[in-house]
């Protein structure tokens, strides 16, 4: 029933993602849908040889679409799953089904678009998003996906319809995916959900086909996805991007007539739009964020609510948010009485709501934003204070930060001021949230800069790696230590904002935050270590080495190499391709210096 759209590109990215399920499945695939230039009419294409199941081309980008409607008996209900192979466990559909349509009290009529994420059930079989691992770490480690958690990208209409018994037609189209391309993927449902509404199923499945001959979402490389007779143009972010630019190519001169939408940005929202409410407050709530607190976001509708938190989780960037978030939670999430217990001290988490019953159950949280209705770009809404928690009765209550805290860096006014000036010169917003974007991210960047520098000091010197020794530990990370740092190489070199920058380090330091950052920089920094060791065993004449060594020894060698091998392979150690090469012809030189029977045992024992 597939509807052919234009033909997907982007050089080689197609051929990546064979190579990923033919490496990870090691078996041939039978026939696949087609990707690549567009068949003419006449033109019989059944995709043999291509190594793509039908789906995995879809796989990469979404776990599956999701219908979701009112039944007057059941409430909200899936109606349709598609492709219908997919696989949603009872408790993924039920949070689904609540997390896809606004609380009552909102009053969403018309179209409405919003985002949720909730925790995948465990024991889920290995999918396909495994097998893409070779994509994910070419990504910042803001966009790489976390393996517990979907994302549902929303579009909700509500409109007055007297033939139906409830006198309104409600529905949502939901894209269910791993992927955090907040932007992109709204995009995609503005460019679909109107038309699905009017059309149903058929025209479902024929996006859904559309998508499965997309090319891979490879970091780095320009993608034209075609969409049911529109071309997006997108560029993935790489982790070797200068941080807060933008690397997409403009239209040539040569008119690119078939390219009908393209994105600056797959993950960035309205950042100044939604911190408008608040950007005197901007910099008390980088810290909050950076410091992993628990944090509620309470708005008037699922749009706000979820553009907020994804706004302050953005707001760190490029720092990864390592905490929960959720941009719409409801009271039957499956985690609601384990963030609202009130026996323990709320996690580190940032709920965005929009239920009235919320402001009586988070009480007892420490930080609550309140906001009005988002304005449109252009207009500037009263900005509201910091109150009292004790003042916060219900959601009626009037917008405003709800804390007690005490920010430790003096407030910056400079930016204030050129935000407020934007806001009188009728700035766009999209200007705005520019240098909304570069002053957070120079505040992140001043803050992690002594960190980093830090960190790479613990890095043993390359001289201490030997080829014959199991590569040397990393120092371990001493608090006082990275303190005393601070004096002469802390973040008033880069920074004009004053205050307790030593004390903001201290309360980071035990926060999630800083130890899923530590994590992440302590397993980079192993496997350039097992990287290097790999270098030095190259550089060593090993069939000298072998001369002077019994054939035990010899063929524990073997083993041994054959295993840095795979370890490289498996987790993607930042080696170079020669390198990799070199051992191969190292092991191969050796196993044919050996005896013959010795030689077919270790020809079958892995892969050289």
């Amino acid at each position: 029933m597939a509807l052919r759209g234009p033909a997907g590109s982007g050089p080689g990215s197609r051929e990546l993602l064979d190579e990923a399920v033919a490496a990870a499945g090691g078996r041939e695939a039978p026939a696949v849908v087609v990707a690549g230039p567009a068949l003419e009419d006449d033109e019989e294409d059944d995709g043999r040889g291509r190594g793509l199941l039908r789906w995995d081309g879809f796989s990469a980008w979404l776990h599956c679409v999701c219908v979701v409607g009112f039944d007057l008996e059941l409430g909200q209900a899936v109606e349709v799953i598609y492709p219908q192979h997919s696989k949603l466990t009872d408790k993924e559909k039920t949070n689904i089904c609540y997390l896809s349509f606004p609380d009552s009290n909102s009053g969403c009529l018309g179209d409405t678009q919003f985002c949720f994420r909730f925790r995948q059930s465990s024991g889920r079989r290995v999918s396909l998003h495994c097998l893409l691992d070779q994509f994910d770490k070419d990504l910042p480690v803001y966009l790489k996906k976390d393996p517990a958690y979907f994302y549902g990208y929303v579009y909700f209409r509500q409109v007055r319809d007297k033939t139906l018994k409830r006198g309104y037609f409600q529905k949502s189209l939901v894209l269910i995916s791993k992927l955090p391309y907040i932007h992109f993927f709204h995009t995609v449902l503005k460019q679909i959900a109107p038309e699905y509404f009017e059309k149903n199923e058929p025209y479902l499945e024929a996006a859904c086909n559309d998508v499965d001959r997309w090319p891979a979402p490879v970091p780095g490389k320009t993608l034209h996805l075609p969409i049911m007779g529109v071309v997006m143009k997108v560029r993935i972010p790489t982790c070797h991007d200068k941080p807060g630019t933008t690397q997409i190519t403009q239209l040539t001169q040569q008119a690119n007539t078939h390219i009908s939408v393209i994105l600056p940005t797959v993950h960035e929202v309205d950042l100044f739009r939604c911190f408008c409410p608040v950007f005197l407050h901007s910099q008390m709530l980088w810290e909050l964020v950076l410091l992993g607190e628990p944090l509620v976001v309470m708005a008037p509708s699922p749009s706000e609510s979820s553009e907020t938190v994804l706004a302050l989780v953005n707001c760190i960037s490029p720092l990864k948010y390592f905490c929960d978030f959720r941009p719409y939670f409801t009271i039957h999430d499956s985690e609601f009485r384990e963030y609202t217990t009130r026996t323990q001290a709320p996690p580190s988490v940032i709920l965005g709501v929009t239920n009235p019953f919320f402001a009586k159950t988070l009480q007892h949280w420490p930080h609550i934003i309140r906001i009005g209705d988002l304005k449109p770009a252009g207009e500037i809404p009263k900005q509201v204070k910091v109150k009292k928690l004790k003042n916060l009765k219900t959601l009626d209550s009037k917008p405003g930060v709800y804390t007690s805290y005490k920010p430790y860096l003096s407030r910056d006014e400079e930016i204030i001021k050129q935000l407020q000036k934007g806001v009188q010169q009728k700035r766009p917003s999209e200007a705005q949230s520019v240098i909304l974007r570069r002053y957070f991210l120079e505040l992140t960047q001043s803050f992690i800069i002594p960190l980093e520098r830090y960190v790479a000091s613990l890095m043993p010197l390359q001289k201490t790696i030997s080829p014959w020794k199991s590569p040397p530990q990393l120092r371990q990370f001493l608090p006082e230590e990275f303190m005393r740092t601070l004096e002469k190489t802390g973040p008033q070199l880069t920074s004009r904002i004053k205050g307790d920058w030593i004390g903001l380090y201290r309360h980071f330091l035990k926060s999630p935050n800083f130890d899923g950052w530590f994590k992440t920089r302590r397993k980079e920094m192993t496997q350039k270590l097992e990287a290097l060791h790999l270098e030095a065993l190259c550089e060593e004449d090993l069939l000298l080495w072998i001369q002077k060594h019994t054939e035990v020894e010899t063929v524990d060698l073997v083993l041994k190499l054959k295993n840095k091998l795979l370890q490289a392979d498996r987790e993607h150690l930042p080696v170079k391709p020669d390198t990799m090469e070199k051992l191969r012809t190292h092991i191969d030189a050796i196993i044919l210096a050996l005896p013959e029977d010795l030689q077919s045992i270790l020809l079958k024992t892995g892969m050289t």
